[in-house]
């Protein structure tokens, strides 16, 4: 009889423990579901619209223009178009000769050495003019050149020699001129004798000697101040 009766009050305290939670408290009490201090939750429809800002702040694309437009500095940009090469020495290899004999070739090469990097000698055989050679037709015999030759004396013709051997064995020779204006004259001296006097280019092959080389700075190399012969030029040529 006594636990039914507990039973019993315990059931009426719970609702009335209920009925006091849900009808005593105010609405104000109601809504604190968070600890102090918490922002509440909200839902994006009861936020309020956003302030506009786009009057206050620049916009992304301004942006980027105002830094495209913006000059660059004028350190940055010097620094740009400076390359490191614009300090490099210049160089191009050059060949200076001819040289008419290997001494001089050696005296040059010690001349112009503490502004050369590297360079080479080297020697080439041309063919250079030693003269104007006024003579006779070569003659079938030797008797016949020693009976052109006397001809020769008989018209006062002087300073002449019978060709005794070699390629022109039996030739009456009239003279050997450095200058061909001086060999035309005495042929036509000749001719005007009545002979058939020719005249003709005497050649001989020689050596001449140049010397390749590659300056340490081209665009300060001053060869002639160190050689001073004007016999000798320079001229570009290949790199070895």
């Amino acid at each position: 009889m006594f636990l039914r009766l507990l039973f019993v009050l315990l059931i009426a305290l719970n609702i009335a423990v209920g009925a006091w939670l849900l009808l005593g408290q105010n609405d104000s009490h109601g809504h604190f579901v968070t600890d102090p201090g918490v922002p509440k939750l909200r839902l994006l429809s009861e936020l309020p619209p956003p302030a506009t800002t786009a009057a206050h702040a620049p916009s992304a694309s301004s942006v980027a223009t105002s830094s495209l437009s913006t000059p660059a500095p004028a350190s940055s940009t010097a620094a740009a178009l400076s390359p490191a090469s614009t300090n490099a020495l210049s160089y191009a290899c050059m060949a200076l000769g001819p040289f008419a004999t290997q001494e001089d070739l050696r005296i040059a090469r010690t001349a112009i050495g503490p502004q050369v990097q590297r360079m080479r000698a080297r020697q080439e055989q041309i063919t250079q003019t030693r003269g104007w050679w006024v003579h006779l037709p070569p003659s079938p015999s030797h008797a016949a050149a020693l009976a052109q030759a006397r001809q020769l004396g008989a018209r006062n013709i002087e300073d002449y020699f019978v060709v005794g051997s070699g390629d022109d064995l039996n030739t009456v020779s009239l003279g050997l001129f450095k200058d061909p204006a001086n060999a035309r004259k005495r042929r036509d001296q000749i001719v005007a004798a009545g002979f058939q006097a020719q005249m003709s280019e005497r050649t001989e092959t020689v050596p001449e000697y140049w010397l390749d080389l590659i300056p340490v700075d081209s665009s300060h190399f001053d060869w002639r101040s160190r050689i001073h012969d004007s016999a000798i030029g320079s001229h570009s040529t290949g790199c070895f």
